[in-house]
């Protein structure tokens, strides 16, 4: 089993740094009434970036094995979350967005597919406890 670190630093009341085993630093805060100062993401935001960085490097990594030629990509994420503490998504919405000449709704669903089923870390692990759910748009360029 592999084991992997991270570490969260105080900088000042409810702004932190994290790093990880890639060795590179993100900030994280929360807004000023809540004693934050308000300049980085939440940390529950990350894992909706999270998300979708980890499901998108697979989408295109299976679509240029497949030699699709895709010009322009993107996931749209929404989320639901409870309104009282501990406030947890409970849903979450991925929506691809492609743009391209000739890709083939054939490729895409099935990169996705296999992103979502069979290689995404994130996604098994998130799906456990939320509901996720994804569509996609092909955009043709002219």
């Amino acid at each position: 089993m592999a084991e992997h670190k991270a570490v969260v630093k105080q900088l000042q009341g409810i702004t932190f740094i994290g790093k990880t085993d890639s060795n590179h630093w993100i900030t994280m805060d929360g807004p000023e009434n809540f004693g934050g100062s308000n300049a980085a993401i939440r940390p529950k935001e990350l894992l909706l970036l999270s998300l979708g960085g980890c499901t998108a490097a697979d989408v295109v990594a299976i679509l240029q094995k497949k030699r699709v030629q895709v010009d322009d990509f993107e996931i749209q994420i929404s989320a639901e979350s409870t309104e009282t503490h501990p406030k947890v998504y409970t849903k979450i919405h991925l929506e691809f967005v492609f743009v391209g000449k000739d890709i083939k709704e054939k490729d895409v669903e099935r990169a996705i597919e296999l992103s979502q089923t069979t290689y995404c870390g994130v996604t098994a692990m998130l799906q456990k406890s939320i509901e996720i759910t994804h569509s996609f748009t092909i955009k043709e360029e002219k």
